[in-house]
């Protein structure tokens, strides 16, 4: 058997698209060496996603709910108050999550958008906690704003590879997307950067996102794996649903390419039985959102969580 654990700098797309084609025991077995040698495989980081400004987003993601250009039934709020935004950050500190996410429904945020969120940043991050933003796209400067308040990781996902990217989203492009992955790391800011899987692409297309990930320089410290929730009232409502073990596939192959960074299971947990997160685990998958709801879709309960962890003997970072 070839070795194909080396750098992720060295793996061509040829070599990611090798990697989806082995044998799946081989895959497993390639994914947990490069896990074992760079992590605990009984630990995993709990972040908590809160949505901190829901719905009304100009921008035409297909998959999102919160997309002013679907009708999917999601109200638009405005912004959340800063106490109840340190409210439920204790209740994330509390419930074990090391790192608290804020997300916003923005093309990108305007200057009096980023003072309040920057106030949410230095709260939250008073508490002990992590702190990690996805604010859409980032102007010059703003970035730095965010990392003067104590900001840690910046979220901005490249969703899926180049050449499917249109199928999905056609209100920005993908350099819009590399442009702030770029601000966002000139700021010294960490990089959380993923994509979404089970839109419709084929297993090139899932290589191609993940060669674009390994491609990012350095390569992001997190690396959430969504897959589709599939909601009524937007464009990707009746996708065909994401085989469960390509989608573990799809995380060993992440585990392999991106051997340093925390792969994040994601959005579409809810969806994903107790077999198949414990193979997503065994695959590399060492980090979770945890809580009730992920911005406006579900996510396993914490208890069903607690269990799960006890079952498997896993323990949080």
């Amino acid at each position: 058997m070839n070795d194909m654990t080396q750098p992720a700098a060295r793996l061509s797309m040829a070599g990611i698209e090798a990697l989806f084609a082995l044998p799946f025991a081989d895959l497993m077995y390639q994914a947990q060496k490069v896990h074992r040698d760079r992590f605990d495989p009984n630990k995993i980081q709990l972040s908590t996603l809160l949505s901190i400004k829901t719905g009304g987003c100009s921008e035409n993601c297909g998959y999102c709910p919160q997309s002013a250009h679907h009708d999917a039934g999601v109200d638009k709020q405005p912004m959340m108050k800063l106490d109840d935004v340190r409210a439920a950050a204790s209740a994330a500190r509390a419930a074990g999550a090391s790192r608290f996410c804020m997300g916003a429904a923005w093309r990108g945020p305007k200057p009096r958008d980023l003072e309040s969120v920057v106030e949410m940043v230095r709260e939250v991050k008073a508490l002990g906690l992590e702190t990690c933003a996805t604010l859409g796209m980032l102007k010059d400067g703003q970035a730095e704003q965010l990392k003067a308040a104590g900001l840690d990781y910046y979220n901005h996902n490249l969703d899926t590879a180049p050449d499917f990217y249109g199928d999905v989203i056609t209100t920005r492009d993908y350099q819009d997307r590399l442009d702030t992955l770029e601000r966002v790391r000139q700021a010294g800011l960490n990089v959380c950067c993923g994509g979404i899987v089970g839109m419709g692409e084929s297993r090139t297309q899932r290589a191609g996102l993940i060669a674009q990930l390994a491609a990012l320089d350095p390569q992001p410290e997190s690396v959430p794996i969504n897959l589709l929730v599939r909601v009524e009232g937007t464009p990707l409502a009746d996708a065909e649903a994401l085989e469960p073990l390509e989608f573990v596939r799809t995380i060993a192959v992440a585990r392999i390419a991106l051997p340093k960074s925390l792969v994040r299971l994601s959005a579409g947990r809810q969806q994903m039985s107790d077999v198949m997160q414990a193979l997503c685990f065994l695959a590399g998958a060492n980090s979770i959102f945890y809580g009730d709801k992920l911005l406006t879709t579900g996510n396993p309960e914490w208890e069903r969580d607690q269990r799960l962890f006890e079952a498997l003997g896993l323990t949080s970072l």
